[in-house]
């Protein structure tokens, strides 16, 4: 871990707390999207299907450039976060793309750099993709036909571009995963979902959906975990609970020797002194797992609260106010005081 300079007022004990429970720097590079899924919460901005139909609608203002990306990025590094996720919107539609995951600086060995995509624009990348720092590509596999991404993603894309980017993130790639939200929408699929991952021996996550005031309205197409786990339980007996570090709890299983998780809203959550007089906690079902920065330039430790979030950009100049400004935010929503 790379600690902090010294400073006589910020205290970084909760910032490498967050660390050390495998906390994650989640990085926005575009809130733009080549589809449209109807769950998204963007990282806590104005998802596409909501911009699509209502074009009043519209996700921040683009404030930060691709030097001001790497800035926060390589300054959190160096204050000890070692896991940083790479996510939109889709990221490969963003033109900082390239310039930030090609500069991505160098991390000890137990730092990781994780891109989330939807697959479809990962073959037209692959040339530079390849000669990056990132060490493992999840991609969203919420659909496995024609129909249901038309459905569940607004789009005339077709589900083969998104299973062809599957095979080349796994040819350029040290560790590719999948992950896929329950929904009515995909229900009929979820088992083909999973074989599909096991006979390519991927990872999996299947996912409970997070509720947020954008897909408020489509509430009902939540499905429960409860029936992936017991068709699981009927592959494998080789299961255990994991509830420690921060975000929910979730069920993994072991088929083969491939990793198959589920998230579990029954599980719990990391919940932090922030929480504990929040409004929104009953709505709440992950706590706080993640710092969100957005290409506003702002950092955001909860999705629900975009009240929280922290300007970064009058720091970007001065790296050891900037690790000390996100310290402390970090701290103070622990605490509770912000």
């Amino acid at each position: 871990m790379h600690l902090p300079l010294a400073s006589s007022t910020t205290d970084y004990t909760a910032l490498h707390n967050f660390a050390a429970l495998r906390g994650q720097l989640r990085v926005s590079l575009t809130p733009r999207c080549n589809i449209a899924c109807w769950f998204c919460h963007n990282e806590g901005d104005v998802p596409p299907p909501l911009t699509r139909a209502d074009r009043t609608r519209q996700p921040r203002e683009r404030k930060l450039g691709a030097d001001d990306y790497l800035t926060v990025i390589r300054t959190l590094v160096d204050r000890g976060l070692k896991r940083v996720y790479f996510t939109g919107g889709e990221p490969l539609t963003s033109p900082f793309a390239r310039p930030v995951l090609e500069g991505l600086p160098e991390q000890g060995p137990e730092g990781t750099y994780t891109l989330i995509t939807n697959g479809t624009r990962v073959r037209a990348h692959r040339s530079w993709l390849a000669d990056t720092r990132l060490d493992k590509v999840k991609v969203s596999l919420h659909y496995f036909s024609d129909e249901s991404l038309r459905t569940i993603a607004h789009t005339s894309i077709g589900i083969n571009a998104v299973l062809d980017g599957i095979e080349v993130s796994r040819d350029i790639f040290p560790r590719v995963e999948l992950n896929c939200l329950l929904q009515k929408e995909n229900a009929h699929e979820v088992e083909a979902i999973l074989e599909f991952a096991l006979e390519r021996r991927l990872p999996v996550q299947f996912i409970e959906l997070v509720g947020t005031d954008f897909n408020a309205a489509h509430a009902d197409s939540a499905v429960s975990a409860d029936g992936i786990i017991a068709h699981l339980r009927t592959l494998t007996s080789d299961e255990h609970t994991e509830v420690v570090g921060v975000g929910q709890g979730r069920r993994v299983f072991r088929i083969d020797g491939v990793e198959v998780d589920v998230i579990h809203r029954g599980l719990g959550r990391h919940h932090v002194g922030q929480c504990g007089t929040c409004l929104r906690r009953d709505d709440c079902v992950e706590g706080f797992w993640a710092l969100r920065l957005d290409h506003n330039g702002g950092i955001q430790p909860c999705v629900l609260r975009d009240d929280l979030r922290l300007d970064v950009r009058p720091h970007l100049g001065v790296p050891e106010r900037l690790a000390d400004s996100a310290a402390g935010h970090v701290a103070a929503f622990t605490e509770g005081t912000l």
